[in-house]
Parts: structure tokens; sequence; C-alpha cells
């Protein structure tokens, strides 16, 4: 098993190239698909200009994240006693202010030019917690989401097809994944 650590989890950047118990902590990696693409793998955080340059905002922004993944908790309890599915108010803000989604453009385009730059076929990257695939500029750019508001992980098939997976925590189905992306690699 491969970790890559990311800003919320910098202190495990102190264990880079050790393993501990099966689990090899990297800064990167690279994935090769059953169908032979060559996708490099990080967190992401290094392309963000925040993250690097203005620390304390990152703070102040993880904080806010913080709160507003509190009153979703609270929001998404009752939604769910109404019947309502599962929402994600901080997935909401993000998206719909529009610094916000000219940042992910950024970040994605960022991301995968280096990528191309660096050679591989493609990226897979977590870091702004938006999932989605999609070929930017002829390099497949992958971002596997979160298990904390949108609640995805990416998979691959044994063809080399990749699928964002989304779990609904308000199905009444006992493994409640449902597929939202599909995409030859």
């Amino acid at each position: 098993m491969i970790y890559v650590p990311g800003n919320h989890d910098e202190f495990a950047r102190d264990f880079l190239d050790h393993s501990f118990g099966g689990v090899e902590v990297v800064e990167h990696a690279v994935h090769m698909t059953a169908d032979g693409k060559k996708l490099w793998v990080i967190h992401g955080d290094y392309f963000d200009g925040v993250i690097q340059f203005a620390k304390w905002l990152a703070y102040l922004g993880d904080t806010l994240y913080d709160w507003a993944l509190k009153a979703n908790r609270h929001l998404n309890y009752m939604r769910g006693r109404l019947g309502m599915p599962y929402w994600s108010l901080s997935a909401y803000l993000k998206l719909k202010v529009k610094k916000a989604v000219n940042f992910i453009s950024d970040f994605e385009v960022a991301v995968a030019h280096e990528a191309k730059k660096q050679g591989y076929d493609g990226v897979v990257c977590g870091h702004i917690h938006h999932a989605e695939i999609r070929k930017i500029d002829g390099v497949l750019y992958c971002n596997d989401g979160d298990w904390v508001e949108s609640l995805s992980t990416l998979v691959e098939h044994h063809d080399g097809r990749l699928e964002i997976l989304t779990f609904d925590p308000y199905s009444e189905e006992k493994i409640a994944v449902k597929p939202t992306t599909l995409v030859s690699a």
C-alpha cells in the first residue's frame, strides 16, 4: 500500500521513504494501468500557491473548511430525517464561488501540464477534493475527491478503465456505491 501525504497530514512527510507494516510513505508514485498508461500519483498541494506561499491563509481556509464540515453534518442529519439525500455544503460553496472555480480550473491545468512535462500519460491527485476524470491537453487528469465531503474514490477495472465511485450514506442498500464517471484511460 502506498501513502502519499498532503497538506492536511503534513506530519507524515517526516516519514517519507519509510515503510510501516506494509504501508510505504512517499512524496509521489507511478502507477501503470492495466492497459499500459503511466500515471503520476501525487497529492497536489505543491501546485497550490496559497499552500506554498501564504501558509496563514491556508490555515484560515482549513479552519473555515472544518466549520463547513461540522455544519454539513448537522445539515445532513436534518436532510436524512426528512428523507433527502446527502448534500455537501463545502463542495457547494467551493464550486459556486467564482474564484474557487477559477482556482480549481487553474490547478487542474497546472497539474496536467506538469504531468505531461514529466512524460506521464496522466495524473491522479486529490487536494482540491473535486472528483473528476477528464482529458486536459491530451493528459488524463483524475482527482479522486475525498471520503469527507464528496464521499468519492477512484477505482481501476481489470481492463484499465477508471471510474469514480460515490458513496451515498443515506441509501437503503447495504453497499450504496454508485458510479458517476467512467473513462477509458
